[in-house]
């Protein structure tokens, strides 16, 4: 019982975080974008970033960015709890061995 505790512990604590990951990132991205576009050479630039990052997350989103930055983070997440599962496992059987 010990162990699947800690498969879950392990589980909970991966999924959150890489959930959160890209949530930081996009965001991050695109707060330092917004404070770009108040500097006056740096406005063009920053409006096409802007407009590429929104058109991206829309791509994933199929029509609203929230809806694809929502997505990429689910699915990241999913990613994690497999590649996590999986080295648990392994983990299991090499210690057996």
């Amino acid at each position: 019982m010990g162990i699947f505790l800690n498969l879950l512990r392990s589980l909970l604590i991966t999924s959150i975080l890489s959930f959160l990951a890209p949530l930081l990132f996009i965001g991050t991205i695109l707060s330092s974008l917004l404070v770009f576009k108040h500097i006056p050479h740096l406005e063009s630039i920053s409006q096409m970033g802007l407009s590429q990052l929104l058109n991206f997350l829309t791509v994933f989103g199929t029509g609203s960015a929230v809806r694809g930055l929502l997505i990429i983070s689910g699915v990241s997440s999913v990613v994690s709890i497999l590649f996590d599962t999986y080295t648990f496992y392994r983990y299991q059987i090499l210690r057996d061995s």
